[in-house]
């Protein structure tokens, strides 16, 4: 018989944005943990979700929906053990004054604000806020290396605990649906984030004029209008408006059948906290060409290529070549085996153990 006494809670009020990676994130984490509790006998972790929740889920009645009265009561945290907060922006719920007996664990994504160009205060601000949270937490967890040397760089930490958990990678189911959104009539390069400045797809534009036989796709949500505007008008500057493709967000059977058949993958954003679409191509032996900022080249490792800058001859120089490399040799079965480094199961064990450590 499992103990129904609620131990531990994720906050996962950031899964009303379901096409984000914050969701997926809480999604995974809390499906891989509660495996593991439940073959230990355990508990199952709660996710405390917000009003509107976009998720459904089998085990609904175990977890918690969010209230307004819950803003003056919280009757779940007098006998939970450990809130994990998971987003550095986000929030902790538990008032340590009321409930000292609950641990909290925050997660720490990225500090991409602080190599996104952004204004000083903007950047003052953010940097509070995230450190105000690292405040109310009893341990830190970073899903790169990159991420913690930046938080032990620009953050006080006051001895506490901060890890390293890679994000994991499932498995991508190897079938072959048809696509309706936008299926191209010749071979394709493959993008797939949000479509933001950050995301830097434009500097890829010039690929397609030296590639006349490639069309260039990226799926997102368009984050950015006037971004999209701005990359649409300097597509047209180059004369190849007709082969820059911009679906939106597709379905994940759609979004298989692009990795799967795309010529290569490109992603040359300008700062990640991990890079989960980098290592869902590679997956699929593809070629991937990044951008060797911040947690990139921990994802793409030696199996990767990377443009040294955006400049148009070393974009297109590194394309060439690395393409010449992965058409001349066996590298597919190396960008494969890179991928599984990533693996849920073994990061929602290192989860268990950070949660155990405060609990014990």
């Amino acid at each position: 018989m499992h103990n129904t006494m609620p131990r531990i809670i994720l906050d996962c009020d950031l899964m009303k944005f379901p096409h984000s990676g914050l969701y997926h994130y809480c999604q995974n984490l809390t499906q891989h943990i509660n495996s593991l509790l439940t073959e230990e006998n355990q508990g199952l972790m709660q996710m405390y979700l917000p009003p509107r929740k976009k998720l459904r889920l089998i085990e609904e009645p175990h977890h918690l929906i969010e209230r307004k009265w819950h803003k003056f009561m919280q009757p779940f945290l007098k006998d939970c053990q450990l809130w994990h907060a998971p987003f550095q922006a986000g929030r902790i719920v538990p008032n340590k004054r009321k409930f000292p007996h609950v641990k909290v664990v925050l997660t720490i994504h990225d500090l991409n604000f602080l190599h996104e160009g952004k204004p000083a205060n903007y950047q003052e601000k953010s940097l509070a806020r995230t450190q105000s949270l690292i405040d109310q937490s009893d341990a830190i967890i970073c899903i790169s290396e990159f991420t913690r040397n930046d938080v032990l760089t620009h953050c006080t930490t006051a001895g506490k605990p901060v890890h390293v958990i890679y994000n994991g990678l499932n498995p991508l189911p190897q079938v072959d649906d048809d696509v309706t959104t936008y299926k191209p009539g010749r071979e394709f390069l493959l993008g797939l984030g949000y479509l933001n400045q950050k995301k830097n797809y434009h500097v890829l534009l010039p690929l397609l004029q030296s590639n006349p036989d490639l069309d260039l796709i990226i799926l997102g949500h368009p984050d950015d209008p006037d971004y999209v505007v701005s990359m649409r008008n300097y597509a047209q500057k180059l004369g190849v408006s007709d082969r820059l493709q911009l679906p939106g967000t597709v379905s994940e059977a759609e979004k298989i059948w692009y990795l799967r058949h795309c010529k290569a993958f490109l992603h040359p954003s300008l700062a990640e906290g991990f890079g989960l679409p980098v290592i869902e191509a590679m997956q699929f032996g593809k070629p991937v060409f990044l951008s060797g900022l911040t947690s990139l080249p921990e994802v793409g490792g030696d199996s990767a290529f990377y443009f040294p800058d955006f400049s148009e001859i070393s974009v297109q120089e590194v394309y060439r070549q690395g393409m010449k490399t992965y058409e001349t040799s066996t590298m597919a079965e190396s960008i494969i085996e890179n991928t599984k480094r990533f693996n849920w199961e073994k990061s929602a064990r290192q989860y268990l153990a950070v949660y155990q450590s405060l609990m014990s």
